[in-house]
């Protein structure tokens, strides 16, 4: 019986120390973090900061919709094709020409100002991405359908920060988990334009004017203020000429074209501008500005004020630049 007894507190004994060394395991077990190979379970969602708030959206996004030129040339560099696009109506409804080839397929669901709400939601969007011009009339509307992302500030909110262009870029490569491809790109073009300016440093004469031919006027652009003009007067390094604005595009009458002191002029063209072309081709006095009389007036599509905004844009720029300088 002694032993019986003895025997029984060894066991009671032995399976306390059992159920201390399980608890103590227990304690260690919940502490130590999982190891980088045990599968931790994710939210399968993100979230965004924009300019009204935030927005949760997929991890994965299948399906964006972007109401923006720019957004467009952003999603084709980081290799995403868009769900839908916007159209402008100035340019007879259709995609931009430059990225129309990489386009095919892709919805269109009207343009920023009035997009077709129908069209977006048969889409049935993971995310809308729109500029902050849109989101004045059509945020609310949209974020019924959709998470919806404000992007982009006006232009002059940048004041001299020449890279501001970047910004949405990184902000939708992001979502996507590739802002380091979009760097990449980023770190192409600014390589492009470098090289670029190198060859129009060595230039004697350099001044350029950016004008464009609208229906009834003619406006010269700033130096600043548009992710264009800064690559034409910062990153490319042409000079302004004398009735070049500083911050904003200005009327330009017949009057003070005598004054455009351009050794290149850059001629964009509206679609229903020309009538007024053909009087400016009359006038003696465009026939005075240097850049006319020496054969270095470029013609250009009216798409430059889009692609400025985007790498694919930008590239193509500094490529007609190019063939510019070297004709």
């Amino acid at each position: 019986m002694v032993r019986q007894r003895a025997t029984t507190m060894i066991l009671l004994a032995l399976l306390v120390l059992v159920l201390t060394a399980c608890s103590k395991a227990s304690e260690v077990t919940e502490a130590t973090p999982p190891q980088q190979d045990t599968p931790v379970e994710e939210s399968g969602t993100q979230t965004i900061e924009h300019l009204k708030g935030t927005a949760v959206v997929p991890q994965k996004i299948e399906r964006m919709v972007v109401l923006s030129a720019a957004y467009i040339d952003h999603m084709l560099t980081i290799g995403e094709k868009p769900a839908g696009v916007n159209v402008e109506v100035r340019y007879e409804g259709d995609y931009l020409p430059y990225l129309a080839d990489q386009l095919t397929g892709v919805p269109t669901v009207g343009s920023a100002d009035s997009p077709n709400l129908e069209a977006i939601l048969q889409i049935d969007p993971d995310v809308i991405v729109i500029e902050s011009r849109t989101a004045e009339s059509t945020y609310e509307q949209l974020e019924k359908i959709a998470p919806t992302i404000v992007l982009g500030t006006e232009w002059l909110d940048y004041a001299d920060d020449s890279t501001y262009w970047t910004q949405d870029l990184l902000t939708i490569a992001g979502m996507y988990n590739k802002v380091d491809l979009a760097k990449e790109k980023i770190a192409e073009v600014e390589q492009q334009a470098k090289q670029l300016k190198a060859k129009i440093e060595q230039l004697d004469q350099k001044k350029l004017a950016y004008l464009r031919v609208r229906e009834k006027t003619l406006q010269i652009y700033a130096a600043k203020g548009h992710p264009t003009n800064t690559l034409l007067y910062h990153d490319l390094g042409f000079v302004p000429t004398a009735v070049t604005p500083a911050e904003q595009r200005e009327d330009l009458s017949m009057e003070k074209i005598a004054d455009v002191d351009a050794d290149f002029v850059v001629l964009e063209i509206d679609p229903n501008a020309d009538e007024y072309l053909n009087n400016i081709n009359a006038s003696s006095l465009w026939k005075g500005v240097p850049a006319v009389g020496a054969d270095q007036v470029y013609t250009t599509d009216s798409f430059w004020l889009f692609k400025g905004w985007g790498a694919i844009g930008r590239s193509e720029i500094i490529n007609e630049i190019e063939d510019m300088i070297n004709r």
